[in-house]
């Protein structure tokens, strides 16, 4: 549990650390840059938003579904030492 809970919390630093980063392609990059060349300088930040939210998600999922699929397999492992446990009871009794 200290495992998960100690990977959880690296990945969780990086994607934080992450947020002040600037990734845009090079088509994203010359679109910004002729809108501030007009006067406009709110597009820059609402397309890096985007572009760390496509990024972001993909690997959400997978914690998300790596959680669930962990929590799981622990619930039929206490599932299967409480089946054992009353087996052996009932061979000892």
């Amino acid at each position: 549990m200290k495992k998960l809970v100690a990977i959880s919390g690296f990945i969780i630093l990086f994607l934080l650390m992450g947020v002040d980063s600037w990734a845009q392609c090079a088509m994203c990059r010359g679109s910004v840059e002729s809108s501030i060349g007009n006067g406009r300088n709110n597009v820059g930040a609402g397309l890096n938003t985007g572009i760390m939210f496509l990024f972001v998600m993909p690997y959400l999922l997978v914690a998300i579904i790596g959680y669930l699929w962990y929590r799981n397999s622990k619930r039929h492992q206490q599932e299967r030492q409480f089946i054992a446990s009353r087996v052996k009871q009932a061979y000892q009794g």
